[in-house]
């Protein structure tokens, strides 16, 4: 963390008392049709002071260059290039070459007019066997190099450190998670510990690739224990990364140091008291399975109601060093899904079980899918579900400040309302082309329901 410390540029940071802070963060695939003219152009003068317009991506899914300059073998390296793990059998060791070409990636997002960059640090560019061996100077100069480029150009990092690669060396060793930088203001340690665990350990499509019936067939996992593991794990992990941070770099730097969780909001399937119910678990076994811990100290009830000796235990020390080590919440949402009870009706085997809490989702109800269907079968755009999510945040957690990162992945062939149509225009002037950012951020231009939730700041990002 030290040894990027140099540069001296001061960077304004929730300088105001936040309620909310919301930071739309859209995951643009930029195969988009927009379908009719927009009528109505907007600027940035229509948003409010301070709204953040930047972009994000992740290290192994642009950088490409595995093993040039020192850099380690990952867990992604391994797990892409086992035959059958990625459609096509595709890998990243090129992906967007941006290992070499990070100075022309910078002036695009210059040329755009952005003034964030969200990106993650690999872990083993910087420390090739993970926590063995020397640190690799050349992956320190990278980053440092990307870090001192963006902010000649007036562009804010904010850096995640872990986001899904582990060195390959501690997933030999130790089974990864199942064992147990002055410059950048904004830090975030760990990008969604629980898809990471659902996706990795539970069905078994993101590396290392650990699950069991009936949620997939790999060679080794256990679905129903290894998520709870992973998730815990994770959670210290952050927290005394958090506690270091605190105690050597906080007070001098002035920044501030938080964790992501990625999100859906949820809906009843049907009216009844059940799904009711069920909504609410799903909700506890995705967002506040991450965040409860942090705040409080301890798992949620909900998980407990159905978990529970199955949940992993933490101390009292460890408790202490939990509650309280988020200086604010990044949210990734994803969309809306409909939400049925499976303790009382029948459903898929893979609901049927206390580490999903019993519940099914899906994004259709009487044959009408729940919003407008993007390229990826699970992805809905349900403007509602990010108010209501905004607010089930704020209220869980006291006004705790957020970034709401907004994951939307985006592949329409046509512009669905006005309001999304408006939004596209204003990325179409900085050479984008998307039909939809979110009407949360149009909502807070056009003084819609944003105010009772206190959003004071926010922004959009696209990757």
């Amino acid at each position: 963390m030290g040894a990027i410390t140099s540069h001296t540029n001061k960077m304004k940071m929730l300088q105001r008392q936040l309620s909310v802070v919301m930071t739309l963060l859209c995951c643009v695939h930029f195969h988009v049709q927009c379908c009719d003219e927009v009528e109505d152009a907007i600027s940035r003068s229509d948003f409010p002071e301070g709204f953040l317009f930047g972009t994000s991506t992740s290290s192994y899914q642009i950088e490409g260059a595995p093993f040039e300059d020192g850099r380690g073998l990952s867990n992604w390296d391994v797990f892409s290039h086992t035959p059958g793990k990625i459609k096509n059998d595709e890998n990243g060791d090129i992906a967007d070459d941006h290992y070499h070409r990070y100075l022309e990636d910078i002036e695009l997002m210059s040329s755009l007019g952005v003034n964030v960059y969200r990106f993650s640090i690999s872990w083993t560019r910087i420390l090739p066997r993970g926590i063995y061996g020397d640190i690799n100077p050349n992956g320190i100069m990278f980053y440092n190099k990307i870090i001192d480029n963006l902010l000649l150009r007036g562009i804010e990092p904010f850096v995640t450190i872990h986001h899904h690669d582990l060195p390959q060396e501690l997933e030999e060793r130790y089974g990864g998670w199942i064992s147990l930088l002055m410059q950048v203001k904004y830090w975030t340690t760990i990008n969604e510990p629980a898809l990471v665990a659902n996706y990795a350990y539970m069905k078994g499509i993101y590396a290392p690739g650990h699950c069991s019936p009936p949620f997939g067939n790999c060679n080794t996992g256990n679905s129903d224990v290894e998520p709870l593991i992973v998730v815990h794990n994770m959670l210290l992990a952050h927290a005394k990364a958090v506690e270091l941070y605190r105690k050597h770099f906080q007070a001098k730097q002035g920044g501030t140091i938080g964790i992501v969780a990625h999100s859906v909001m949820f809906e009843p399937l049907r009216d009844e008291e059940c799904d009711r119910q069920a909504v609410n678990r799903a909700l506890a076994f995705l967002i506040p399975w991450v965040l409860d811990p942090l705040v409080f100290g301890e798992y949620p009830a909900e998980m407990h109601s159905i978990l529970g000796s199955q949940l992993p235990v933490f101390s009292l020390k460890e408790k202490s060093l939990l509650k309280g080590s988020i200086d604010f919440i990044g949210i990734n949402h994803y969309g809306s899904l409909y939400v049925k009870d499976c303790s009382l009706s029948a459903c898929s085997l893979e609901a049927d079980h206390p580490i999903t809490g019993f519940v099914e989702v899906t994004g259709i109800r009487d044959g009408v899918p729940i919003g407008d269907q993007t390229g990826f079968s699970w992805f809905y755009v349900v403007p509602r579900g990010m108010q209501k999510l905004v607010d089930y945040v704020k209220i869980r957690y006291h006004n705790i400040p957020i970034f709401n990162i907004c994951d939307i992945i985006i592949s329409y062939t046509k512009c669905v309302t006005p309001q999304q149509k408006k939004v596209g225009l204003l990325a179409k002037q900085h050479g984008l082309e998307m039909p939809w950012v979110s009407s949360r951020a149009v909502g807070e231009r056009d003084g819609g329901d944003s105010t009772p939730i206190g959003i004071d700041r926010g922004g959009g990002y696209a990757t």
